[in-house]
Parts: structure tokens; C-alpha cells; sequence
């Protein structure tokens, strides 16, 4: 026991894709760590808006931390919601929990929907972040369509059956061209009394084109394929204005929805409150080229929560650069701890773009080969699923698409 005390201990904060792999990168290191999370799951962010659109069920993309950490011997997977940090003491401030000494942190805390100075619109315009969010949006786009059918009116069905998308980027994209196939194929026979391939889907990004890291040509594409899809794509526009029934827009056009939902912007949880460090206007804490906090030298951030650059670019906030930055500091404090220098500073390197628009339809952007449509769709389903944490998950994933692809079926439209 008495080894196991002069262990180095390190504190990883957030579960996403970061965190745990710091965890692992410390596996066979000699030191003790608390990975600490308010959920008891590992969610794969990139599929929510499937769990949202009724395609997957929130199973199929979240699996138990303690389950994907069980063996390693030495973590300890704490759930509980950090409020703090002493950085003097080298203490995690918890609620509810207990105070976690550290002798390294690690923040990957993650991001939140940000609203631009609004934050009163998150109650009618709700992002898409968590498993919590999948699920109430879910109900939300199911329960539109069944007041349309309870609706006296052409204009009340008419509002219930709109549905506005704000932000152009991957997940505003996903999420329109999923609503469109729900309305267009899998509940256009379900309802007697309305047709739901009426129903209104508008998309609204404020730049000059969807998908704006994309190549310009595929980024036309995706447009070209949402507008077949019937999805309004509207460039150049932002929100003026969000209402519980209606959206207006900076040209002073009015939209009355019965749904509304916000893929644009993001802002970092509260860690450089926390440790009282420098941030961007995001939020995001500022980091050197080993990804440390410049004001604490045993303090690293990664992932969402870091205003990482790499080659004098920024690094994008996607899954694969978070893994990367988690790999990184992982391997930077095992060196460390067993006396070794670290030299090399971090590289980021960017695996591609992928965005799926609907059914049958994708574009994608790896390493100088461009795909779209079906040969695209066809990468990305197979990209992410590689990329599952868990054997049954994949299976679970694949199942659930080939039932859909052949049967033009979601089988989780439950209103919950």
C-alpha cells in the first residue's frame, strides 16, 4: 500500500472522447487515476442526431464508462459534477462528491450550445449535445407530426409541420436531411388525416454556404441534395429572434414552426473559471504546444475545451482531434512521471471531413479522395462504425440501419 500512496495521481475531468483516451495512454504507467464525469456513460456524439431522428435508440450509441475502463487496474471512474478547482491545493472541487487530490489535471470538459448573448432562446431552440437532448428532441419532431393530425386547421398543420434547422454546419445538415427522410418515407404512411410529406424543413446558416470546412464543391453538393430532399436552405441569414411559435430572421422574414433546434456555435463549460487561465471569446482555454495551461504546468486541456493550434492552425473541434490530444498528454505525463523529456510538441493530423445529407447520401473529404452520394454514404457509415466503442453497439448500429435501408422503418419513435 505504501507504493500505491507515492504514486503520482492524475485527475481526468470529462468522459468524451478525450478523457478516456488519456486514461488508456496511462495504462501501464505508475500512477493512480480519477476519471470523474456527471453521467455514467461515454456517449458517441456523432450519432445523436440518429438517436434524435428516431433512427438509433440512445443504447446504440452510449456505453458505461466503468465498463470500457474495467480493466485497468488503475483508474477510478468517480460520477459526480465538478464545481471547481483548487489549483493552490491541487484539489477537484465536486457536488455532491468528494474533493479529489491531483498532482496532474487533465480537462476535457467538453462544450455547450452557445445561443450569441441569448441564452433565453435554449428554451425553445434546444441544441444537441447529450443523450437527454436526443431524447426530447425526438419527442419534440414525433409530437409535431401527431398535433398536425389532432389540428382543425390548414394553418395550425402547417406550423406543426415546420421545422427549423439553424446552423449549417455537419450536425444542422444531418439533422435536416434526417427530418426530411422521417416526413418523406418513414411516416408518410402512418397518418390518416395529414400527408407528412408536406411537411416544411428549413435550414438556416449564416455564412455563404453549408458545411463552410468543406470543399466548396462538395459543400455545393449537400446543398444541391438537401433542396431535392425538399429542406429551404437559406445562406446568408442569421436569428434575430427565437419564439416558442416562430423564428425571425435578420432580413425580417418570419417563420412560424412547431419545432425548432440549434446547431450553431458552441461555448466551453466554466474550467477557465475554474482555474482563473486565459480563454478565448469562446471560452475555450488557452494552451501551449504540449497542450498545457500556461499558468499551471501540471494542468493540460483537451479536446472541445482547448484553443489548441497545431502548425499555426487551429484544431478543429472533431472527435479524432480530441482522441489525439487525449493520446498526447496521456503518453506527455507517463514520460514524465518515469523521468523521461518530452520534446516533440503536439501535431494534429487532420483525418478528413464526413457529413451525412440523407438517405442513400453523403459527402466526404479524406486525405484527397471526395466522395459523395451513395459511395459517400456507403464511407461514412462504415468510418463510424469503426469507430464504435463496444462489439454489440456495431452490431446493434448496422442492424438497425440495414432494417431501415430495406424497410423504410425507424424503429424508435417513441415519445418519451
Amino acid at each position: 500500500m505504501a507504493s500505491d500512496v507515492r504514486r503520482p495521481s492524475v485527475v481526468v475531468i470529462g468522459a468524451g472522447f478525450g478523457g478516456p483516451e488519456a486514461v488508456r495512454a496511462l495504462a501501464h504507467a505508475e500512477v493512480n487515476i480519477t476519471l470523474i464525469d456527471r453521467r455514467n456513460h461515454h456517449c458517441f456524439q456523432p450519432l445523436l442526431y440518429q438517436v434524435a431522428t428516431a433512427a438509433l435508440s440512445p443504447a446504440d450509441v452510449a456505453w458505461p464508462i466503468r465498463s470500457l475502463l474495467s480493466d485497468q487496474d488503475n483508474v477510478t471512474v468517480l460520477m459526480a459534477e465538478v464545481e471547481g478547482v483548487d489549483v493552490e491545493s491541487k484539489r477537484v472541487l465536486t457536488r455532491n462528491g468528494p474533493t479529489v487530490p491531483f498532482d496532474y489535471l487533465v480537462v476535457a470538459a467538453g462544450v455547450n450550445s452557445s445561443y450569441f448573448g441569448h441564452p433565453e432562446w435554449a428554451a425553445v431552440a434546444p441544441g444537441l449535445k447529450t443523450i437527454e437532448d436526443a431524447t426530447r428532441i425526438r419527442a419534440q419532431i414525433l409530437t409535431c407530426f401527431e398535433q398536425a393530425e389532432c389540428a382543425d386547421n390548414d394553418t395550425s398543420r402547417r406550423s406543426a409541420m415546420t421545422f427549423v434547422v439553424v446552423g449549417g454546419g455537419p450536425t444542422g445538415v444531418e439533422l435536416a436531411g434526417s427530418i426530411a427522410d422521417i416526413a418523406h418515407h418513414v411516416l408518410a404512411r402512418d397518418f390518416r388525416r395529414i400527408n407528412p410529406r408536406a411537411a416544411g424543413i428549413v435550414l438556416i446558416e449564416a455564412g455563404e454556404r453549408v458545411l463552410p470546412t468543406f470543399d466548396p464543391q462538395l459543400s455545393e453538393y449537400a446543398a444541391t441534395s438537401l433542396r431535392r430532399m425538399g429542406v429551404e436552405v437559406l445562406t446568408g441569414v442569421s436569428v434575430a429572434d427565437c419564439a416558442r411559435d416562430a423564428v425571425t430572421l435578420s432580413d425580417g422574414r418570419r417563420i412560424e414552426t412547431g419545432c425548432m433546434l440549434w446547431a450553431a456555435g458552441v461555448r466551453a463549460t466554466p474550467a477557465a473559471e475554474w482555474l482563473a487561465a486565459d480563454a478565448d471569446r469562446s471560452g475555450r482555454l488557452t494552451v501551449d504546444e504540449f497542450l498545457r495551461v500556461p499558468s499551471h504546468r501540471n494542468v493540460f486541456a483537451i479536446g472541445d475545451i482547448a484553443a489548441a493550434q497545431s502548425d499555426g492552425q487551429p484544431v478543429p473541434g472533431l472527435a479524432p482531434a480530441a482522441k489525439q490530444m487525449g493520446r498526447f498528454v496521456g503518453a506527455l505525463i507517463a514520460a514524465e512521471t518515469a523521468g523521461r523529456a518530452v520534446e516533440k510538441p503536439f501535431v494534429y493530423r487532420h483525418q478528413g471531413d464526413l457529413a451525412t445529407i440523407g438517405r442513400k447520401s453523403a459527402v466526404v473529404s479524406v486525405r484527397g479522395l471526395k466522395l459523395r452520394g451513395f459511395p459517400g454514404w456507403m464511407f461514412w457509415g462504415l468510418v463510424h462504425v469503426y469507430f464504435m466503442m463496444g462489439g454489440r453497439n456495431r452490431i446493434a448500429v448496422l442492424a438497425n440501419w440495414m432494417w431501415e435501408y430495406m424497410t423504410y422503418q425507424r424503429g424508435a419513435r417513441l415519445i418519451s
